[in-house]
Order: structure tokens, then sequence, then C-alpha cells
């Protein structure tokens, strides 16, 4: 479904001007082409157009897991370290099964899009995300450019824990009962103590996280922003299916381009509100995909 948009905004004091879907693409795809270095940041909504669910409000969560309804279960009880100790098949049956369908899901056309236009970029890229999917990196996003500030499923680390060690997750194999959403033993262990094992990810009311990884990923971004503020570059930032329930991209995405006088171009369907400058700072408010495939389009026809 294409969603008609029209934007205004006030230029030379009182007058304003209306900027069709076409033009505010355009316009949009002007900075992405100009820009030296290409900043994405991205929140659940990016991954809806592969399939993958967001389950942000209770009811979506419930859609997602049937079996969470009848427990009363929502996803703040069972994004919760408290459940894994109260009941670890029960919280491996949900990570298990969310685990598995990220490793069968194939990223859209968007992130391969995306991916184009940042390698072209004379300074570069780097990915600021809130998922935990890894769907960037099998989009065939560098690693080492990519900062996953909830961390991933696809690592573990000791649910107490008795170290600092993150692991990888590629040996985890779950068989999980989808009408009891309760995963088979034997659960992921942890190969120091053998006690239970989690994902490493940022859970709420979460003091057991190890965020090193997440830090270090943070170190690079720093110094890739650093590098582009001292070359005085062109940042462009595109940031993608982000909300306000937990808005630690949308936040990020406002500081930077606060920052660094960046253009910022904000994909939402339904929240695609963005603060001034309004004539740097975009809303376009599609899917990820129809959004990324409509500016795709706009730089093949410009010549890019």
């Amino acid at each position: 479904m294409t969603i008609s948009l029209v934007r205004t905004f006030e230029v030379r004091g009182n007058l304003s001007m209306d900027i069709s879907d076409n033009e505010l693409i355009a316009q949009a795809a002007e900075h992405i082409a100009q820009a030296d270095a290409l900043l994405i940041t991205a929140g659940a909504g990016m991954g809806v157009d592969s399939g993958l669910p967001d389950f942000r409000s209770k009811e979506g969560f419930w859609k997602a897991y049937p079996p969470m309804r009848s427990l009363q279960l929502s996803l703040m009880q069972m994004a919760n370290p408290q459940q894994f100790r109260r009941t670890p098949t029960l919280a491996w049956g949900f990570y298990g099964h969310r685990l598995m369908l990220y490793r069968r899901t194939t990223p859209h056309q968007g992130f391969t899009n995306l991916l184009r236009w940042a390698r072209t970029k004379s300074l570069g890229y780097f990915v600021f995300t809130s998922n935990v999917d890894g769907q960037f990196q099998k989009a065939g996003f560098d690693t080492m450019r990519l900062t996953e500030c909830h961390g991933s499923i696809h690592h573990l680390q000791c649910t107490v824990p008795c170290t600092q060690e993150i692991w990888s997750a590629d040996a985890v194999e779950l068989t999980v009962d989808a009408t009891t959403l309760r995963a088979q033993a034997p659960l992921p262990s942890c190969p120091h103590c053998g006690g239970l094992a989690r994902p490493n990810i940022l859970l709420f009311q979460d003091g057991e996280w190890l965020g090193q990884r997440s830090l270090q990923q943070y170190d690079r971004l720093d110094t890739w922003l650093d590098q582009i503020a001292s070359q005085s570059g062109r940042l462009a930032i595109i940031e993608l299916g982000a909300g306000q329930a937990i808005p630690t991209v949308r936040h990020f995405s406002e500081q930077q381009a606060r920052r660094y006088r960046a253009a910022l171009i904000r994909i939402n369907p339904r929240d695609a509100r963005i603060p001034p400058p309004k004539d740097r700072n975009f809303a376009l408010q599609w899917p990820a995909i129809e959004a990324l495939n409509r500016l795709d389009q706009a730089l093949t026809d410009r010549g890019n």
C-alpha cells in the first residue's frame, strides 16, 4: 500500500512550499548522493518487510506468540533475565524460536540497496541498530562497521555471569514446542561453570548483561565519526523503522544529525515526524522496502 504524502515546511520567513512524494524522494536522494559518508540507523521496523514480527505492543506480541497470551506474559516479562531463572525452558523457547527464525530469514531488497549506496562513499559507512537479529551481517554489511546497541542473539553469555566471556551461538540447535513455546533439553550452557547460558542481549531490568562487545562497537563508530568531522565530510543519516516505544535509535539519529549538521532521512510508515531544520531533514512515511526502492530509483535516474 502506498501512503500519499505531502510535506510543508517554512522557507524565506512566512512563505511555505508543498512538496509532492516524487519531489520529496528526489530531495532526499540528492542528500544521499552528495554525502561523503552514510550512517544507517535501524529499529525493529526494518525487518518487517523480511517477514519478521514487530511485537512492541502487547497485542502484537501475543499475535506472534499465542502461548504468551494464555500465560498473560508481556514482552517485558519474557525479555527479562528473571525468566531464565524462573522458567528456563520458556525463556529459551522464546529466544530459541527467534534465533531459528532469524537464521532462516532472507534480508529484503532494501538491505541490498543500502549496501550498494554505502560502498560508494569515500568516507565509508556505519550501521547503528537496536535489532539483535543479525540481518545486516547476513546482507553483507561489514561486521566491523556495525554497532548493535542492544547486543546480539547470535552471541551468548553466562546467566550468572561467572566470567566476562561472550561466545558465538552458532553451535546452538534447539527444538521448541510450537504449542507451549517450551524448549527441549539440553539448553545452552556456560562452558566455564556449566550453568545456564543466555543470549548476549540487553534485556529489561538487566543487571547481568555483558556489554563489552557493544562498547567495542561504539568505540569503532565514534572513531569513524571523528574521522568524518576531521575531514569536514558530509554525512547523511538514513533511519529505518525506529519507533518511539524504545526510542534509542531515534534519539541517536537526531543527536548525530545535530552534532554533524547531517541530513536525516527518517523512514517510518507510522511515525515519521522529524525535528527541525526541515530543509535538511526528511520524513518518508512508507515501509522501509518501499522507501528504499523509491530512493534507489531516484538515485538511478540521476546517474548514481
